[in-house]
């Protein structure tokens, strides 16, 4: 079972909707925008987007980007997403 699986079915619908309202704050911030754009179009030129397949781009730490299953890129744990990481202490801050 993957995190995100995980994550519902034991979340309250308190808890999906402070993740919701996170998510959508982050998503619309101009960077993450243009991020989200070169990766539709990547995956539009590797003939990945939107046929089912199950497989993403991740962006490397170097530059570039690979192809790798969705549920291993969505559910990896970033260090600027964890506790006490700057950005959360930022973004708990706003609220």
């Amino acid at each position: 079972m993957g995190k995100s699986t995980a994550f519902y079915r034991n979340a309250t619908k308190a808890q999906i909707a402070k993740k919701r309202a996170k998510d959508k704050e982050i998503n619309s911030r101009p960077e993450q925008r243009k991020k989200r754009a070169e990766l539709n179009k990547a995956n539009r030129k590797r003939k990945t987007y939107g046929n089912g397949d199950k497989i993403d781009l991740h962006h490397k730490k170097g530059g570039g980007l690979i192809s790798e299953h969705q549920s291993k890129n969505r559910g990896r744990s970033e260090k600027s997403r964890l506790k006490g990481s700057k950005r959360m202490k930022a973004f708990m801050k706003k609220k």
